[in-house]
């Protein structure tokens, strides 16, 4: 975003400095064809524009899928631990009722 801003004002200085050289600044010196050249330079910055928006919000939704994902997967990561600590809960407690009724003497 930031190097579209800084291409953005270069060319917008050189718009200006070729509106200069050609015109003075003088508005009795503006033509139809310095007029096209404006809406020219106003299209071609909503393509740009449009196409940066379209790219970076394509970039941040992929990121954010991610993110989603990862998250998932940790939810289901503490849930499996979970499930093994009741599963070896259990079978501690079926050990010792089994030494509990079977004592070896």
């Amino acid at each position: 975003m930031k190097s579209i801003s800084i291409t953005g004002l270069v060319l917008l200085a050189v718009s200006a400095l070729l509106f200069y050289l050609t015109t003075d600044f003088a508005v009795e010196q503006i033509k139809l064809s310095h007029i096209m050249g404006i809406m020219g330079g106003i299209g071609i910055g909503l393509i740009i524009g449009g196409m940066v928006g379209y790219l970076s919000k394509g970039s941040a939704m992929k990121e954010e899928q991610k993110r989603r994902e990862f998250k998932q997967l940790q939810k289901e990561k503490e849930e499996l631990e979970k499930q093994a600590v009741e599963i070896a809960r259990r079978q501690f407690e079926l050990d010792n009722q089994n030494k509990n009724q079977n004592p070896q003497i």
